[in-house]
């Protein structure tokens, strides 16, 4: 309950915020930090760094993410756990949709200030790579957990999305195709939208 209220919170305050431009110039500073000084066309960095960040940053895209709830629900079919299978299936589904709705809403341009160093299609607030990485992996660690009895698996599933949540969202800003607050609010809604899905399921369980 915790992470759904404190997540949908956080995504209203960073939205009022970017909407009267009051986080600007930390994005800016945020954004250009991560930039050589001489050319912030050059992010930080050798080379290889900025191939790895490619890499990273395609666990957030919606063919690895296809990729990965497909092998899970898969899994959870052959685990005999056909209604946590459909719940995380719709689970994700809704959050791509929620997703696209909110870049609709808010429609705010990418990040004009370095150069692009992978290729965008949509608007920039929130980051669906940010958002949806929180969703997928935050549910399927949520969803594997409870056919898990051992305490130390639960926890290891759960930081295992925690971390590729964070790096999906860090490489976004590094790319330059998002300001920071746009990952900022993307894992805000999509931790809430994790956990709300979770609640649901485990109400629906018990009854």
């Amino acid at each position: 309950m915790t992470a759904l209220f404190g997540g949908l919170w956080g995504f209203m305050a960073i939205a009022e915020a970017v909407m009267v431009q009051e986080t600007h110039a930390l994005d800016e500073a945020l954004l250009l930090a991560l930039r050589n000084p001489t050319d912030p066309r050059d992010p930080l960095g050798p080379p290889w760094l900025e191939e790895v960040a490619r890499d990273l940053t395609a666990l957030g895209s919606v063919g690895v993410l296809a990729l990965v709830t497909v092998g899970a629900l898969v899994y959870l079919l052959l685990a005999r756990r056909a209604r946590a299978a459909g719940f995380t299936a719709v689970a994700v589904g809704g959050g791509m949709l929620l997703t696209n709705l909110l870049k609709l809403g808010f429609g705010r341009p990418r990040p004009d200030l370095v150069p692009h160093e992978a290729v965008v299609y949509t608007a920039s607030f929130p980051s669906g790579h940010a958002m949806m990485a929180a969703i997928t992996y935050l549910t399927l660690a949520a969803m594997l957990s409870r056919i898990e009895r051992r305490w130390h698996i639960k926890a290891y599933l759960l930081l295992v999305a925690v971390c590729v949540t964070v790096v999906v969202g860090v490489s976004r800003i590094y790319l330059g195709v998002h300001w920071p607050t746009d990952v900022l609010a993307g894992w805000a809604v999509g931790a809430a939208w994790a956990a709300l899905c979770w609640l649901i399921a485990r109400g629906v369980q018990r009854k």
